[in-house]
């Protein structure tokens, strides 16, 4: 008789401090397709039950969620290392705003539409909505709840099933969701939270799911398209970004140097719509990077469950190896770190916010993704100049621009790649 085989476990560190603090089931390849098999069963019956249910079930899960609003920050900033503000804010209330407007507004988003048929006057045509199916959700780590659950609340509005496969380093979040979801009367089997290996995730691809939504790295995002285009499965993704900020002379300074800090350092940086590099018109430039240094010089660094915490620490390990090369390599090459610079001795992983300054376009810094707490600040004397430099990367997710005219920061901001 074979040996049933045991069970294998991802585990879950606090980055603030290295420590374990729980594992999870990592589920195997069959275990997938049996929870894919069970969310098809589950989505027919979504399906019949009508908006009318969907909506009162998920604007439950809303109202439970806001009343563990506080649980919820901890988990996230314990596995992930955000401040617990900005689990609050980044994280929490997204999600129960967004469930509050879509169950508002989900019966006319999906309502028939009419089309003209223009001569054709004696017919009538109109597209009607479907749910999809199954979708499958892999979700990122750096935000590990508010990406993901965005995702799940529209995708079960819209009747259908949801499997998500959470980011290993950070499953903890998306399994707490999960069981407010309980609360809130949801079907299990409708939609179920599967912690398993990467690889594995392509196979659940490959096992028939209706509709693919990655948020993630560029580089594994080319391998879900080309497998999803492979197989005819539709797909969405949002993957990484180098986003430029233009800060024109007659900027409100007071504005620009609190967006540019907070833009280039909240979650340590560690987001897709960063500010990861700056260029300032030459006739302001010195007392921008100067109120910038002396804001970031303000900043607390630390665990971000403790009060007065500004900045935690970085969540990925490889990521921090990243940031690190990429700031060493660029103060080899003659740029200057103004702030930070170098990786903290002791527990943690933690980066301090460096700005960065005597930097150009052939670092790496400059222009390839960062993911981490990081900020060249580049000079510029033209705005065709300006705006040349913003465009030149290979990605093109978000731009900033700040002026006191709003028309012209239009004008600018739609010459922008992005």
């Amino acid at each position: 008789m074979a040996k049933k085989k045991k069970d294998a476990f991802i585990e879950v560190h606090n980055p603030a401090t290295g420590e374990k603090i729980d594992e999870v089931k990592s589920h195997s390849a069959e275990e997938c397709r049996e929870a894919l098999d069970r969310a098809r069963r589950a989505q027919k019956v979504w399906e019949a039950v009508g908006i009318d249910e969907r909506i009162r079930v998920i604007k439950r899960f809303g109202d439970v969620l806001l009343d563990n609003a506080d649980e919820m920050c901890r988990i996230i900033s314990q596995e992930n290392g955000k401040v617990l503000q900005e689990s609050l804010q980044m994280e929490v209330f997204p999600i129960v705003d967004l469930t509050a407007y879509f169950t508002g507004r989900v019966k006319k988003i999906l309502a028939p539409k009419p089309i003209s048929l223009h001569f054709l006057k004696h017919r009538r045509s109109y597209v009607h909505y479907r749910p999809r199916g199954t979708v499958l959700i892999i979700s990122p780590w750096n935000f590990p709840f508010s990406i993901p659950y965005g995702e799940v609340v529209m995708a079960l509005l819209a009747g259908n099933a949801v499997l998500l496969k959470p980011a290993s380093l950070t499953s903890l979040a998306c399994l707490k969701g999960r069981e407010l979801f309980d609360e809130a009367g949801l079907d299990p089997d409708l939609f179920q939270v599967i912690p398993c290996e990467g690889r594995i995730a392509s196979e659940m691809i490959e096992m028939g799911v209706n509709y693919v939504n990655f948020t993630g790295s560029t580089g594994v995002g080319v391998k879900v398209s080309e497998l999803c285009g492979r197989l005819l499965i539709p797909c969405s993704m949002e993957l990484g970004g180098k986003d430029p900020a233009i800060v024109m002379p007659d900027a409100d300074l007071d504005i620009v140097e609190g967006s540019l800090v907070w833009g280039a350092f909240a979650n340590a940086g560690q987001v897709c719509a960063s500010i990861e590099r700056a260029y300032v018109h030459e006739s302001i430039y010195d007392e921008v990077v100067q109120r910038v240094v002396a804001k970031v010089n303000r900043l607390n660094m630390g665990n971000p469950l403790t009060d007065g915490t500004d900045m935690g620490p970085m969540t990925d390990p490889g990521q921090l190896d990243i940031v690190e090369q990429q700031v060493n390599d660029a103060v080899k090459a003659g740029a200057r770190a103004l702030t930070g610079g170098k990786r903290p001795d002791g527990p943690g992983q933690f980066y301090p916010a460096t700005v960065l300054v005597d930097v150009d376009h052939e670092m790496e810094c400059v222009y390839e993704e960062t993911f981490g707490p990081t900020l060249p600040i580049m000079k510029y004397s033209s705005l065709d100049e300006a705006v040349d430099k913003a465009n030149d990367s290979p990605y093109g997710l978000d731009a900033y621009v700040y002026s006191s005219n709003p028309d012209e920061a239009r004008r600018v901001a739609e010459r922008l790649e992005a």
